[in-house]
C-alpha cells in the first residue's frame, strides 16, 4: 500500500482557544469547506460533528479532543486536485477543567490555529493554551473570530495578543467592516479584498481593496513586510535598498519565520457567518509546518538510556507516541497515536518499552470525531487510532522491537479537587471499580484512590465540572449509579526549613533479623533549577528530589532504591494534617548495614521513619491551590464583585474594560470558590460570568490551617 499524500503535503494541527471563542464552530466550517460534512452543525443546535459526546451537546462545550482527517485544495489552486493537502485536525476543549486534552494534543501536533473572540480578545484560557504551545514549541497562526458580534474590535483583540501573549504577532489581514457590517477581509500580502458569497460563504471572491481602507492596508502591509524580511539578512538588505521581494518570496520567508516561532500572523473573520475560514486553511498550507519541517523527535534507548532520534521518514524504524486512550462502545479500547517515523500495518506486532512487552495491533482506524474509517497502514507523520492494544496508556511509546526507542513522556498537572464516591447498590460496587479505573486510564488528570482510614473511594480531578462529567459518564456509559460527597480541596504539605534525622529499624525475631540504618538531611526543593542540569547523583520526580551522597559503600547499592521508595512513602502522609508532602529535597548522606540482618524492607522502613522525623523538625506547613479568577461583569456591579472576592481571601490584581463590561482579575484560594457561580449570579442579576484556572500552591494562613487540621481530626474520628 502506497502513501496517498507525500509528507510535504501533510499538516497536523490543532484548533485551540478559550471557552466560547468559537473553536468548534470554526472546526465545523473546516469540515464543511473540505467536503467532510454536507451540512454545517451548530453548537447551539447540539448538532456538531466534533462535539459528539452527549455531555458536550447538552452543555454546548467541548470536553474531549476530537480528531478529524480531511483534505484541502488551497483557494488559489481551486479545482486542481493534484494540489490537495492532507489535514489531521484536533478540536480541543477550551474549559480549564479539560486542559489535559490541550496539553496532550499539542505534544503530538506540528502547528496550531489559535482562535480568539473578536470582542474579548485574549482570555485566561487563551494564555494557558499559549503557554502550553510555547512549552511544546508549536508554531501558531491566530484567527480573530466573531467579528460580526456587537462590540467586536479586531484592533482591540490584536492589541491584547501583543500585550498578553507575544510581541511577535503581526497582522496578516484586516477585516472589512465590523459587527453587522462585517463583509470580508483584506489580505495584506496579496493586497486584495476577499468576500465570501454563495451558499454558506463557500465562494471566495477576490476584489480590489475598498478605497477607504487603502491607507491602512498600505501602512500595515509595510509593518508586515518589515517583520518578514528582518528574519532574512539578504531580503532585509535588499528591502533597505528599496527592492521589495515578490509575493512567493515573501510567503516563503513568512513560512520559515512561522515555523521558527519568530512570527505569529493574525487573520480575521467570523466562522458563524462563514467569513474568512477558507483563507485560514490556506494559511495552514502556506505557513504551518509539514512533518518534514519539524526537528527529528528525540528519545532514549530503553536499555542503555543513550539518546536517540527519529526523522519523519517512512524508511526509518517505526516510532509513535500514544497520546490519548478512550473507551469506544463498539470496538472497546481505542489508543490514539502519532507516528513520528516508519510505518505500521494492521495485524503487526508493536513493542511498548514501558511494559517491555509486544502487543498485536489488530486494527487501525482513522477517526472522524466518533466515526471510524478502517485503514490497513499508517505512515510517518500521520495520526490514527489502534484497536486491540490492552496495555498501552497515554504517553507510552509504540515502536519496532528490533530498534526500540522511548520518547519523552507527556507531563500532566496534578488534580486540585477531591470527591468521595460510593456505589448506590452492592451490584454497582464491582462495576464502579472497573469503570473508574477505565476512566483514569483515559484521563491522566483524573485519579482514583482509597482513604486508608475510612476505606472510602476518593476521585480527584481538575475542577467541579471535570468530576461532574466523570460521575455522569459513570452512569451513562457504564451503568453505575453513585452517591458523591461534597467537593474537597486537594491540599498539600511542604517544609519551610532544613533538618536532619536518623532512621534505625532493628528487629530481632530469633534467627535472621532486620537491620536498616540511614541518616538524611531534608530541605525545601529548589524548583528554579532545570532538571536537565542536575548532577548524576540527583533524581527528581513530581515534588520530590533524592540525592544519593553515600560514599565508600557504607550502605550497599542494592539498598538505595528501597531507601528512595521508603522516603517517598514517608512523604505521602504529611505531618500537619496528613496531606501528601511535596517540594522536598532529601539528601541520603550516611548509614550502616549488617552483613546478615540487612534487607530491602528494613531499609525502606528506616528511610520512612527518618523522613517523617526530619519533616517534623523542618517547620511543616499546609499548602492550598490558588486559582487565577477573571470575572466579567457590568460596571455597576464592580463594587459588589470586588468586595465578594476580597471576602473570599482573594487578592485583586487588576481591572480593565472589556467591551461594555469590566474584567476583574484576582487570585483566590480554591476552597473559597465553591458555589461562587450561584453567589455571583444573585449579586449581578445573572449578568456576570467568571473563569477560573489553577495558578500555584501557597501557604495557608495560620487560622485557616487550624480549621483544616480540626476538620481532618473530626473526620478521622
Amino acid at each position: 500500500m502506497e502513501r496517498e499524500f507525500p509528507l510535504e503535503k501533510v499538516r497536523n494541527f490543532g484548533i485551540i482557544a478559550h471557552i466560547d471563542a468559537g473553536k468548534t464552530t470554526t472546526s465545523e466550517r473546516v469540515l464543511y469547506y473540505t467536503g467532510m460534512s454536507h451540512k454545517i452543525g451548530e453548537v447551539h443546535d447540539g448538532e456538531t460533528t466534533t462535539d459528539w459526546m452527549e455531555q458536550e451537546r447538552e452543555r454546548g462545550i467541548t470536553i474531549t479532543a476530537a480528531a478529524v482527517s480531511c483534505t484541502w485544495i488551497p483557494t488559489y489552486n481551486a479545482g486542481d486536485k493534484a494540489r490537495r493537502f492532507s489535514f489531521n485536525i484536533i478540536d480541543t476543549p477550551g474549559h480549564i477543567d479539560f486542559t489535559v486534552e490541550v496539553k496532550r494534543s499539542l505534544r503530538v501536533l506540528d502547528g496550531a490555529v489559535v482562535v480568539f473572540d473578536g470582542v474579548a480578545g485574549v482570555e485566561p484560557q487563551s494564555e494557558t493554551n499559549w503557554r502550553y504551545a510555547d512549552e511544546a514549541n508549536v508554531p501558531r497562526i491566530c484567527f480573530v473570530n466573531k467579528l460580526d458580534r456587537t462590540g467586536a474590535s479586531f484592533e482591540h483583540s490584536y492589541k491584547t495578543i501583543l500585550e498578553r501573549l507575544s510581541k511577535k504577532a503581526v497582522r496578516a489581514q484586516l477585516p472589512i467592516g465590523l459587527e453587522d457590517k462585517h463583509e470580508g477581509v483584506v489580505d495584506l500580502l496579496a493586497m486584495k479584498a476577499y468576500y465570501f458569497e454563495g451558499d454558506m460563504g463557500n465562494k471566495v471572491v477576490e476584489k480590489d481593496i475598498p478605497t477607504d481602507m487603502m491607507d491602512d492596508a498600505k501602512k500595515y502591509r509595510g509593518e508586515l513586510i518589515e517583520r518578514i524580511v528582518e528574519n532574512d539578512e539578504a531580503a532585509m538588505n535588499a528591502y533597505l535598498e528599496g527592492i521589495e521581494p515578490d509575493l512567493s518570496t515573501l510567503k516563503a520567508l513568512l513560512r520559515k519565520a512561522v515555523i521558527a516561532n519568530d512570527v505569529f500572523p493574525v487573520f480575521a473573520g467570523s466562522a458563524l457567518k462563514n467569513k474568512g475560514v477558507q483563507l485560514v486553511l490556506d494559511a495552514v498550507v502556506d505557513y504551518l509546518p509539514a512533518p518534514t519541517d519539524i526537528k527529528a523527535v528525540t528519545g532514549i534507548d530503553p536499555e542503555t538510556e543513550a539518546p536517540l532520534e527519529r526523522r519523519a521518514d517512512d524508511k526509518e524504524p517505526f516510532a509513535a507516541l500514544a497520546f490519548k486512550s478512550m473507551n469506544d462502545p463498539f470496538v472497546g479500547q481505542l489508543v490514539f497515536f502519532r507516528v513520528y517515523s516508519g510505518t505500521v500495518e494492521a495485524g503487526s506486532y508493536i513493542y511498548n518499552p514501558r511494559t517491555g512487552a509486544k502487543e498485536r495491533l489488530s486494527r487501525i482506524v482513522r477517526m472522524q470525531a466518533d466515526q471510524r474509517q478502517e485503514i490497513k497502514k499508517v505512515f510517518a507523520g500521520e495520526i490514527a487510532a489502534a484497536v486491540g492494544l490492552k496495555d498501552a496508556k497515554t504517553s507510552d511509546t509504540l515502536c519496532d522491537e528490533g530498534k526500540p526507542i522511548m520518547l519523552d513522556r507527556i507531563t500532566f498537572p496534578e488534580p486540585v479537587i477531591n470527591l468521595r464516591i460510593e456505589p448506590k447498590t452492592k451490584a454497582d460496587q464491582e462495576k464502579m471499580g472497573l469503570a473508574l479505573n477505565r476512566l483514569a486510564d483515559e484521563d491522566p488528570t483524573f485519579k482514583v484512590s482509597t482513604d486508608p482510614e475510612t476505606e472510602e473511594t476518593i476521585i480527584a480531578g481538575m475542577g467541579e465540572l471535570h468530576l461532574e462529567i466523570i460521575v455522569d459518564r459513570l452512569k451513562r456509559e457504564f451503568g453505575v449509579e453513585a452517591n458523591v460527597g461534597k467537593p474537597q480541596v486537594a491540599y498539600r504539605e511542604t517544609i519551610t526549613t532544613s533538618a536532619e534525622a536518623e532512621g534505625k529499624y532493628i528487629k530481632q525475631t530469633g534467627g535472621k533479623g532486620n537491620y536498616g540504618h540511614v541518616r538524611i538531611r531534608i530541605k525545601p526543593m529548589d524548583t528554579s533549577v532545570d532538571p536537565k542540569e542536575l548532577p548524576k547523583n540527583v533524581k527528581r520526580s513530581e515534588g520530590f528530589e533524592f540525592i544519593n551522597n553515600i560514599k565508600g559503600g557504607v550502605v550497599p547499592q542494592e539498598y538505595i532504591a528501597p531507601i528512595e521508595k521508603g522516603l517517598k512513602e514517608g512523604l505521602d502522609r504529611g505531618i500537619v494534617a496528613g496531606f501528601k508532602m511535596e517540594n522536598v529535597s532529601v539528601d541520603l548522606y550516611d548509614g550502616s548495614y549488617h552483613e546478615v540482618d540487612s534487607n530491602e524492607m528494613a531499609f525502606k522502613i528506616a528511610a520512612s521513619m527518618a523522613v517523617q522525623e526530619a519533616a517534623q523538625r523542618a517547620k511543616p506547613v499546609i499548602l492550598e491551590p490558588m486559582m487565577k479568577v477573571e470575572v466579567i461583569t457590568p460596571e455597576k456591579f464592580m463594587g459588589d464583585v470586588t468586595g465578594s472576592l476580597s471576602s473570599r481571601r482573594g487578592l485583586i490584581e487588576g481591572m480593565e474594560a472589556r467591551g461594555m463590561n469590566q474584567a476583574v482579575k484576582a487570585v483566590v484560594p480554591l476552597s473559597e470558590m465553591f458555589g461562587y457561580m450561584t453567589s455571583l449570579r444573585s449579586m449581578t442579576e445573572g449578568r456576570a460570568g467568571f473563569t477560573m484556572e489553577f495558578l500555584r500552591y501557597d501557604i495557608v494562613p495560620q487560622n485557616v490551617a487550624e480549621t483544616i487540621v480540626k476538620s481532618r481530626s473530626s473526620a478521622a474520628a
